[in-house]
């Protein structure tokens, strides 16, 4: 057993309240209509119950899960044991349908709250945590495009926990190109259809934690058009549902093989085989030809889920590293100040990488949580401008936190791997699983690229890059009050807001005119001009959460943990907002040098 394996996960509640209240503005999220008993107190109440849930019962199966992964034999999945039994009591404690409506048997609780629980899950068990994450999706899936009578048949069993939802977007022949799905529907005359094709890297597409599987499975009917246009959304549940809600016989969908991963290993990522023995039935979702538009309500939610995971892995990354760190002796302290070896906390640079991965982690968990109360807001606000302007705004903020936030875990789970040192890369310390686990997060869901071309083509150019200007307004305005301070660190903030702030202008008015002249040199910048944003927009939130913890701190309230705010807050200024204007450079300035080599000389 590794040595700190048993090392028990902690869920930061004191920061993820603080953010939810002080950044997010829960009391503000809790005056939407339908929301009213949402405020600070559910908050906390929720997070803490979910935390004693997820540290009790999901995070001692973490480790057991990477060492003892899903198995397959002849068609069957079997989890990692104690993972069943979990799973239960994860859908009886009422944990699926967080954020579900009332009347399907969920809370109705604000994305502002269930975006909490779900880093609290991630954290505590990233593969675990991946089934509620895809049938969240199947859910909302279901509840934008379903029938009356799809909804009341598949939602309520799946937010009770007792099946679980999957979504069935890539092929072999496709990757995320989904243009080139090939799987087929055949209408039936009694108004089903036949399903027929293979899927891949379909996450828990088999498993023996639930009695159904919902497949939200995407596929083209006989004489649709050509490419996205003709993509049709189809629910086929693994055992068919008879009209008064029990199971009957087994569907045509079988699990051929799982995959053998980097990380998340206890998650099955299943190859499944569609119509192998007649054809699987399947029920239309909405219209024929519409399936892409429905599958992007799944998307964007996992998009937004993702990047939660990518910010609950580097949280227990940190965790990990600065255990290890406060037990680690080794070499005697630059300044002198022990006369003998000490605990590697005491170094200069161990210190520098865990600050990172602090900063890193509190930044993305801080833009995460405004995004979450924009998409409360675009939903529930009685003002149709102010939806509006929120919508416009979490769409904006959906590609940074899965890209930024994501990308933002290998560099933290890997700095936990280098504060570890040598035993860092030996599996039985547990650091480099966390390592492994985030591997995948880049990719899937869309990979960074795809997040990138998205912020730039639909989330920049579309408008001109007004949505963008939008908020380096509301930037300015957060640098106005620091300019009012006197503080080193608020200067050093300041300082550093500013400067990321005007590259940002720059590359967005670079990218808005050059997007349709030279999408070349546009697109040649994507990731980069993702990373800037996402850098720039987690920094605000740190420059946010400095004015308010200065603030506190004069009125006497929590010093030592204040006091911590505004030093990360400042390590943030001047060693993560500083990447900035490098990033521009390689924007505005870089595209030659990604463009212009010949293709046969790579």
């Amino acid at each position: 057993m590794p040595s700190e394996t048993a090392m028990s996960y902690r869920a930061p509640l004191k920061d993820m309240l603080f953010t939810i209240k002080e950044l997010a503005g829960i009391d503000a999220v809790a005056a939407l209509p339908g929301f009213e008993e949402a405020g600070f107190d559910t908050a906390q109440a929720v997070l803490e119950e979910c935390a004693k849930f997820n540290e009790g019962v999901v995070a001692p199966l973490n480790w057991d899960g990477d060492q003892n992964p899903s198995s397959w034999k002849d068609g069957a999945v079997t989890t990692t044991p104690g993972f069943k039994e979990a799973f239960r009591q994860f859908g009886e404690g009422g944990w699926q349908g967080l954020q579900h409506p009332v009347s399907f048997g969920g809370q109705g609780l604000p994305k502002t709250i269930g975006a909490g629980c779900t880093e609290i899950l991630n954290s505590a068990n990233l593969s675990f945590a991946l089934c509620p994450l895809l049938t969240d999706g199947a859910i909302e899936a279901l509840l934008t495009a379903g029938s009356d009578e799809q909804k009341a048949r598949f939602i309520p069993p799946m937010i009770e926990g007792r099946w679980t939802g999957t979504m069935n977007l890539t092929e072999p022949q496709a990757g995320s190109d989904l243009a080139a799905v090939r799987s087929r529907a055949e209408p039936q005359p009694d108004g089903t259809y036949k399903i027929f094709g293979t899927k891949i890297f379909i996450t828990y597409g088999e498993h023996d934690m639930a009695e159904n599987i919902v497949h939200l499975v995407l596929a083209r009917v006989a004489g649709a058009p050509e490419g996205v246009k003709g993509i049709s959304l189809f629910v086929v549940p693994k055992f068919m549902v008879n009209a008064d809600g029990s199971l009957g016989a087994r569907n045509d969908a079988y699990c051929v093989s799982i995959e053998h991963k980097l990380g998340i290993k206890a998650s099955p990522t299943a190859v499944l085989q569609f119509g192998d023995h007649g054809g699987a039935v399947g029920y239309l979702v909405g219209q024929e030809n519409q399936g892409l538009a429905y599958m992007f309500v799944m998307m964007n939610a996992a998009r937004y889920a993702v990047g939660m995971q990518g910010i609950a892995v580097a949280e227990r990354a940190y965790q990990k590293a600065v255990a290890y760190a406060r037990e680690r002796v080794q070499s005697r302290p630059v300044d002198g100040s022990t006369p003998g070896a000490a605990t590697i906390v005491h170094h200069p640079d161990v210190r520098r990488m865990l600050m990172t991965m602090r900063a890193l982690t509190e930044g993305c968990r801080a833009m995460a949580m405004v995004a979450a109360a924009a998409y409360d807001a675009a939903h529930a606000h009685p003002d149709a401008q102010a939806r509006k302007q929120n919508q416009a705004f979490y769409e904006f903020m959906v590609p940074l936190v899965k890209g930024y936030s994501t990308e933002m875990s290998l560099e933290a789970t890997s700095l936990g791997v280098q504060v570890h040192g040598g035993m860092g890369f030996i599996e039985e310390t547990g650091a480099a699983q966390y390592y492994r686990d985030s591997r995948i997060l880049t990719i899937y869901e869309g990979t960074t690229a795809i997040q990138a071309n998205d912020l730039v083509g639909r989330k920049t150019a579309r408008d001109g890059g007004s949505t963008a200007k939008a908020i380096a307004a509301r930037i300015e305005a957060t640098e106005a009050e620091l300019a009012g301070r006197g503080s080193g660190a608020a200067k050093a903030m300041h300082r550093s807001l500013r400067t990321a702030r005007q590259a940002f202008v720059e590359v967005v008015d670079f990218i808005a005119a050059g997007s349709k002249g030279d999408p070349n040199a546009a697109y040649a910048g994507s990731v980069p001009y993702l990373m800037l944003a996402g850098n720039l927009v987690a920094g605000w939130q740190m420059a946010r959460a400095l004015l308010i913890a200065e603030d506190r701190m004069a009125a006497g309230e929590d010093a030592a943990f204040m006091q911590a705010k505004v030093t990360t807050a400042r390590f943030y200024a001047d060693h993560v907002l500083s990447r900035v204007p490098g990033l521009r450079q390689a924007i505005v300035d870089g595209a030659p040098g990604v463009t212009e080599m010949a293709a046969d000389a790579f």
